[in-house]
C-alpha cells in the first residue's frame, strides 16, 4: 500500500507542531521529538533539510532552534514531502518512479493508466493541502 516514509511523517509532525505555536516561536528538535516520541537524530536531519530549503529558519546558540519561515497557509504538503524526499511528486507505481524502460511489462500493462490517474489525484490533493489545513 502507498505509504509516506517515516522521515516525511516526522517532518509533517514537526511542521504542524510549529504551525500550532505562536508566530515567531522557536522550537527545538529535541522538544518536538520528546513531545511525539520521535527519534531525535532522524528528526534533526529532517529539520535540517527543511531549513536548507527555506521552509523553516534555523537559529544557533543557547536559545536556538527552529521556527516556520513561511506562513503555514502557504506551505503545501507536497513541497514539504519533496524537500524531505529530495524528489518531485509521489509515485505509487514503479514505471512512474523510474523509467518505462525499467519495467519489463510496460507495453502490455493493463493497470498503469488507472494507477497513473490515481497517482495524479493523490498528487493533486497533496498540492492543495497546506500545513494550516493539518491543524
Amino acid at each position: 500500500m502507498f505509504q509516506l516514509s517515516k522521515k516525511v511523517e516526522y517532518g509533517l509532525i514537526a511542521m504542524r507542531h510549529m504551525a500550532g505555536g505562536s508566530t515567531g516561536q522557536i522550537f527545538t528538535a529535541k522538544e518536538i521529538a520528546d513531545s511525539y516520541h520521535l527519534p531525535y537524530d532522524l528528526l534533526a536531519k529532517v529539520m535540517q533539510k527543511l531549513a536548507k530549503k527555506g521552509y523553516i529558519a534555523s537559529y544557533q546558540g543557547v536559545n536556538g532552534g527552529y521556527m516556520l519561515a513561511r506562513n503555514p497557509q502557504e506551505l503545501k504538503v507536497s513541497a514539504i514531502i519533496n524537500a524531505i524526499e529530495e524528489k518531485e511528486g509521489v509515485t505509487i507505481i514503479q514505471c512512474e518512479a523510474e523509467t518505462p524502460e525499467d519495467c519489463s511489462i510496460h507495453s502490455t500493462c493493463t493497470i498503469k493508466n488507472p494507477l497513473m490517474k490515481l497517482q495524479s489525484n493523490i498528487n493533486n490533493v497533496l498540492e492543495e493541502l497546506t500545513i494550516l489545513d493539518m491543524i
